[in-house]
């Protein structure tokens, strides 16, 4: 397998187990050291300045960090939605979407008179 895809593919398996920590400490020393690299060419030019300051670090972790949390974290939480909704038995009232499940329980509200029996129009 791939080794970048078997970083940046997430896990269905809740929980944490040795393979999701295995990945993440090595998402975490590849950022780290992609992170030390990027400082230290920044360092060398005419910015070092800045970046010795607690707004330019700021400025650099913003840069740097914030786009890399997704990358970081892709095992840490539940899988998304969309695979929780492909499991069998799950409510949804037999593939309806959301408005349509909207529309067919509103279609009778705060009439005294309930649904027609035996299929209504004929």
């Amino acid at each position: 397998m791939n080794l970048w895809r078997w970083l940046v593919t997430p896990d269905p398996d809740p929980g944490f187990n040795w393979t999701k920590m295995l990945k993440l400490a090595i998402r975490v020393v590849l950022f780290a050291t992609v992170a030390t690299l990027i400082s230290s060419l920044l360092a060398l030019t005419p910015l070092r300045p800045y970046l010795n300051t607690w707004w330019g670090s700021l400025v650099f972790i913003l840069i740097l960090y914030v786009p890399m949390a997704r990358f970081l974290l892709v095992d840490s939480f539940v899988p998304r939605r969309g695979a929780s909704a492909a499991t069998p038995g799950s409510k949804g009232g037999g593939g309806l979407s959301s408005a349509q499940r909207r529309k067919e329980r509103n279609r009778y509200a705060g009439v005294k008179k309930g649904p027609p029996k035996y299929g209504g129009r004929r």
